[in-house]
């Protein structure tokens, strides 16, 4: 083994440890804030795989889109939802975690196994190189067509559900018959008109 192959086997121990500790601390932490910081955390360490597999179009399309694009519409979501009410602890939440935990161990277990028990072959095909760029846009336009656009289409419909959840506050919490028709309207908060040419024009002065 030359120098190279230790100093690329180490760091690719280091970024597999992060993927898996910051995916667990996104699945088991309670505050939602710190587990979308442990989401950016994972698609950073997915990115740093993608750059050991000589990708590295991948990873900036990794760090542009999924950190950039998604992490952050996750907590402006987050962010938007502004609904105050008080923390109610929840009982025999330990049950919970432990079976959250469980869930994960399971299914850790099961792609290890997939893993360990898949013949790999290393590819002596000639590298892309340069055209790369080229080749994936030619398969996410003929082969995976359908799940580009229905990620596009997931992410539009996550935007809406948080500005939906975000004005909440305009919508009666027990509509009527005559709210209901008009409950998703969501009118804007009322401003106070000032006349033009008023604006600036009173002086302290007494």
């Amino acid at each position: 083994m030359t120098l190279a192959e230790g100093v690329q086997l180490v760091l690719f121990g280091l970024l597999a440890a992060l993927v898996i500790g910051t995916a667990l601390g996104v699945v088991l932490l309670s505050n939602i804030v710190y587990s979308a910081f442990l989401l950016g955390g994972v698609f950073l360490s997915i990115s740093g795989l993608y750059v050991l597999l000589n990708a590295g179009f991948v990873a900036a399309a990794q760090v542009l889109i999924y950190v950039g694009a998604v992490n952050v519409l996750i907590l402006f979501g987050i962010m938007l939802v502004n609904k105050n009410q008080p923390f109610t602890p929840v009982r025999r939440g330990w049950i919970r975690l432990i079976a959250t935990g469980g869930v994960c161990f399971g299914l850790f277990t099961l792609l290890s196994t997939m893993i360990l028990g898949t013949p790999w072959q290393i590819s002596t095909d000639t590298p892309v190189g340069d055209g790369a760029t080229v080749l994936i846009g030619l398969h996410f336009f003929s082969d995976f067509l359908l799940p580009f656009e229905l990620a596009s289409v997931l992410l539009l419909m996550a935007l809406v559900g948080a500005i939906i959840l975000a004005r909440r506050e305009f919508v009666p919490d027990e509509p009527t018959t005559d709210t209901i028709a008009e409950a998703l309207k969501l009118p804007e908060r009322p401003r106070e008109l000032v006349p033009a040419g008023r604006e600036g024009s009173e002086s302290p002065e007494g």
